[in-house]
This record gives structure tokens, C-alpha cells and sequence, in this order.
């Protein structure tokens, strides 16, 4: 027996460095390691030790002869990606590790003095940095965030139905209580403290602040009520403090058009037709629950500007499409060109997209019925998601609110009838108050990490590379900006801070910060851990700002730090 990697693989490569044969690939020091949409696990060579499935943060390997029917495929797509690939060499003994050399010195020698270092944002690239610290270094670290509770896209931006993903949010929580980290929640970079502040306080400050905003379209009718970016849906459905309960409205609308194809605009799709009773068991907030209970909304249709072997949207969230209980898949034939590349997608092999055979993502859609949709009908009984490709918006159409999305059609234009339209084509950073920002890009410049002309400050995560990569690559972009951040430790070139990390949190209070320290962000946990199990649930989420700090604030007495 095997094991195999399943959908939900984070791609950190953690189960790479417990793997005593060397049997998943890619390592992160071969070139096609952050290429691969997920990570591959050899038949030939697994020995079924279970080390890997141990490790896994997100619970995404399983041996072979108990995966579900919906995850059947994932043996086939694992053999697969080894089917041209040479084994790695055998370890050479007993030291030997599969990611080889390290490429900079990840520890401080042993007579250095602790630096204080304040990790802004706790999402995961914040966490892989503040974890990097912790685990090889004697760093003091302080985790400051905006929001007075702890996770970023882990709570706010994983859909309720991906329970297993969200996992990983308990691997970075047993860093909040650490002997060497402070907790300061609710604390925000440009309203409650300065950048200089908060560098006053610290040897070094990592921003990892992610890209919060949305792309625009840049069409007419934009602006229309009923056009809604998909970040504020997954915000709303997430239970995002800021996300207002009645944001959404899903009762006037049949048919929704999702702009973009990427896996968050899958993720919407999926919620919009997907039983709601099969979600009444996550995290899911209960506003959204009870709209989709009402919802009307019978079909998604997905608007994908290039071909099916051009999708962004990763083989493994589309495999999980094909799988949904109750909701019919269609490939939209409008375009000739789309059948051609479906057709054509029928060679053997794998490549870096995942390790699906032939052309990838176009193959996938072998199996998935074609339809030449037409739109002056209403949709069909039952529910479906569309998948339209070679077809970008034009026009949102509407009066007061949008009626129709007008899409592109050949040489020509046609008009899809809509109650709703989602635009999910990309996420956005925004500047932080005090660092240098490229508005070209929507990140901070910086070199290997270090923000230009700022010493001892330093970005992770979206707001250094762009809105690219899922959680597992948030890990390799922390080592290396910690890798620069040590290398300047030792060189003597970080500031020293004139303040002591007790000042900080003085001066944030005198400033009128509720901040929620690691007492209340226990007592939160606690609290929608205890309403989730009453109701057969993970956890019941608090919805608003007030309803987090009372929780907090139900912690005292605080211990004196």
C-alpha cells in the first residue's frame, strides 16, 4: 500500500522533510518546487510509514485504499508526475536531509543577544516568519494585527467547506502562547501606532499584511448595486467583522455571473449552488447560511477570458467541481476553440500543473457535458455551474441595479441576464502608512525581503511577491526574508530600538487600542468553540468587532506583561 496527496495539499513541504526515502516531489530544491500545484507522493518508493500523512498540516494524505471516490483520481495524478521523472539519489546517511543544504544560516550564534521583532498581520505568511524565528532563534517576537482576533486568510479567506485547509490554523496557534511572543490584536499600523513607533519598540518589524483589496474590471456599470467583488463575498460568508450580515442579497437572483476563473472564483460558484444543509456543519456564518437557505440563485456561470488549458483555477478545486453532490457541471460550447482544446487534450505525461495527464486543466473537462447555452432562457431546473471560456465582460447592464452582463461573443457581443455579478480577478495589496509602496504592482519594494531604504524593516507573504501562491508558499518566501532579516542581525545592521516591547503596549492603550492579548484570543477560541460544539459545528464565529473585544475583555485578570 501507498499513500497519495490529496486536494487539499498546502504545498509547504512539510511531509517532504519527514519523508525518510525521498518519495515526494517536487523538494523545494528542485526548480519545479512552487510550480506544481501540489505536492506528489512515488508508489514505487513510498515504503507506508505514514510519516508524511502525520506531518501533514491540512490533512491531505491518505493511504491509497481509503480514499473516497471523490478522491480516487488523486492516485493516478500522484503516479503520474513521476512517470518521466528520474528518482532522487538514495540518502547518503543518517544526517541527510531531502532539502539539502540550507541556503543561509537560519539560527544566530549562540552568545547573540535576543532581538525583539514584531511580526504585523498573523495570517500565514506571518506566522511561517514568526515560527521561523521561534524555532531557530532566541528572538522575542510580538504579533500585532488590525483585527482582534488572530488567523487572516486562514479564518477570513478559506470557504467554510474546506475544513481540513483551515487545519493549518491550528498548527500556528500553538504559537500564540510561546514564552517568547507577545500577543497585540487590534492594533493597526497607521491609526493606533506609526511605522516609526513601531520600530522605536524593535529590533526589526516583518509586515505581512497580505493584499486586502480587489481588482477592478474597469467596465461600465461597475459601480451598479448588484456588482460585488468576490473578496466581499468570501468576507461575508467567512463572518469578516467588517462584512456587514445583510451585504448579500440572494433572493432576487436565478442566475449569478462570476467574472474570472481562479479557485476563489470557484469557491464562490461551489457556495452559491452547493446544498446549503451539506454547510450547516462548518464554520459558515450563520447570516450566510440563512440566505443561501433562501437563495434563489439556480445557476453560476463562470467567465474565463482564455481557453480551458489557460484556466487559473487549480486541476484539483476543478476535480472537486466535477464531484459536487446535486449540481450539474456544463462547458459553455459557444466557442468553437474551446471544444478544439478539450478535444485535443489526450496525450500521456505530466507536467507542472499538477501532474494531470495530457494538456492539464483541458483534460480535465473530457468527461463534462457541453452545451451551447441559450441565455434569452431562464436557467434550467436543477442547479449548474457554467463554465465559459474565450468570453471577457464588457458592460454590467442595469437601470438601479445589474440586470445582465454583457460579454464578448466572437467578433460580437451577448448579453448573459444576471441578478447578481461577482468580479473574482485578483486580489490587490494596499500601501501601509509609513513604507514605500509600488502602485504598479500593489507591493512594497524590497530586496530578498528587506524593504528598500528602510533597515530593520522587512514585507512576507502577498505584499512582497503579489497576490500569487496559496498557504504552502508563504513558507519558503518567510525563510528567505528571515534569512536576510539574520544575516542583518549578525552584520550589525539592524537600528536599536529605544523603547522596551512593555512600552509598546502602554503606548497602543494610551492611544485608546482595545488590544486582545493572548488570554483574550484564548478566551475568543473558547467561546465559538463552545456554540459550535452545541450545534454540531467546529466553531460559531463571533461576526462583529464589539462582540470579539467583549469576549477578550471576558479574560481578565490578565497576567502583567
Amino acid at each position: 500500500m501507498t499513500y497519495a496527496i490529496t486536494q487539499t495539499c498546502c504545498n509547504d513541504a512539510t511531509c517532504v522533510a519527514v519523508c525518510p526515502v525521498n518519495c515526494i516531489r517536487p523538494t523545494p530544491q528542485e526548480r519545479d518546487f512552487g510550480r506544481t500545484e501540489m505536492l506528489h507522493i512515488d508508489p514505487a518508493t513510498c515504503i507506508d510509514c505514514g510519516a508524511c500523512a502525520d506531518a501533514c498540516p491540512v490533512d491531505a494524505i491518505f493511504p491509497v485504499d481509503s480514499l473516497s471516490p471523490a478522491q480516487a483520481g488523486y492516485a493516478a495524478v500522484n503516479a503520474a508526475y513521476f512517470a518521466d521523472k528520474a528518482p532522487l539519489e538514495a540518502a547518503p546517511g543518517p544526517n541527510f536531509h531531502p532539502w539539502g543544504a540550507p541556503t543561509f544560516e537560519r539560527s544566530l550564534p549562540s552568545d547573540f543577544a535576543p532581538i525583539r521583532v514584531a511580526v504585523v498581520g498573523t495570517g500565514p505568511a506571518g506566522m511561517y516568519a514568526a515560527e521561523d524565528l521561534l524555532l531557530h532563534t532566541n528572538a522575542e517576537v510580538t504579533l500585532v494585527d488590525r483585527l482582534p482576533v488572530a488567523g487572516g486568510l486562514v479564518r477570513y479567506g478559506v470557504a467554510p467547506d474546506h475544513p481540513a485547509t483551515k487545519k493549518v490554523g491550528d498548527t500556528f496557534a500553538r504559537f500564540h502562547t510561546h514564552p517568547r511572543v507577545r500577543v497585540r490584536l487590534g492594533v493597526e499600523v497607521g491609526k493606533d501606532v506609526t511605522a516609526e513607533e513601531l520600530a522605536a519598540h524593535h529590533d526589526a518589524v516583518v509586515y505581512a499584511v497580505g493584499a486586502s483589496a480587489d481588482r477592478r474590471l474597469g467596465i461600465p456599470g461597475e459601480e451598479l448595486p448588484g456588482s460585488v467583488s468576490a473578496t466581499a463575498f468570501v468576507s461575508w460568508y467567512n463572518a469578516h467583522p467588517e462584512a456587514a450580515p445583510d451585504a448579500i442579497d440572494l433572493t432576487g437572483a436565478e442566475r449569478v455571473v462570476v467574472v474570472g476563473n481562479g479557485n476563489v472564483a470557484l469557491d464562490v460558484a461551489r457556495i452559491l449552488v452547493m446544498d446549503p444543509e451539506a454547510l450547516a456543519g462548518t464554520d459558515i456564518a450563520d447570516h450566510a447560511l440563512a440566505a443561501l437557505r433562501g437563495s434563489r440563485v439556480r445557476e453560476v456561470v463562470l467567465l474565463g477570458r482564455r481557453g480551458p488549458e489557460d484556466a487559473a483555477y487549480t486541476a484539483s478545486e476543478l476535480r472537486a467541481l466535477t464531484h459536487l453532490p446535486g449540481v450539474r457541471l456544463v462547458v459553455d460550447d459557444h466557442d468553437p476553440r474551446t471544444g478544439a482544446a478539450i478535444d485535443a487534450a489526450t496525450g500521456g505525461g505530466a507536467g507542472v500543473d499538477g501532474g494531470v495527464p495530457g494538456d492539464g486543466k483541458a483534460a480535465l473537462l473530457r468527461d463534462v457535458a457541453r452545451e451551447t447555452v441559450d441565455w434569452s432562457r431562464p436557467p434550467a431546473a436543477g442547479r449548474r455551474i457554467v463554465l465559459r471560456f474565450h468570453s471577457a465582460p464588457v458592460a454590467m447592464d442595469g437601470d438601479s441595479a445589474v440586470r445582465a452582463v454583457r460579454v464578448t461573443e466572437g467578433p460580437g457581443e451577448r448579453e448573459i441576464p444576471a441578478g447578481l455579478a461577482l468580479r473574482a480577478v485578483g486580489y490587490r495589496g494596499l500601501p501601509v502608512p509609513g513604507l514605500p509602496f509600488d502602485e504598479a504592482t500593489g507591493t512594497v519594494p524590497h530586496e530578498r525581503g528587506r524593504v528598500a531604504g528602510m533597515p530593520g524593516t522587512y514585507v512576507v507573504g502577498w505584499i512582497k511577491r503579489g497576490p500569487s501562491g496559496g498557504i504552502g508558499a508563504n513558507r519558503t518566501c518567510a525563510a528567505e526574508t528571515i534569512g536576510t532579516l539574520l544575516a542583518d542581525a549578525v552584520a550589525g545592521a539592524l537600528p536599536v530600538p529605544s523603547r522596551t516591547s512593555q512600552a509598546f503596549r502602554r503606548l497602543v492603550r494610551r492611544r485608546g487600542a482595545q488590544v486582545v492579548d493572548a488570554r483574550g484570543l484564548a478566551a475568543i477560541d473558547r467561546a465559538e468553540r463552545s456554540q459550535g460544539h452545541a450545534s454540531g459545528r467546529p466553531r460559531v464565529k463571533l461576526t462583529t468587532v464589539a462582540a470579539l473585544l467583549a469576549t477578550a475583555g471576558g479574560s481578565r485578570p490578565r497576567r502583567p506583561d
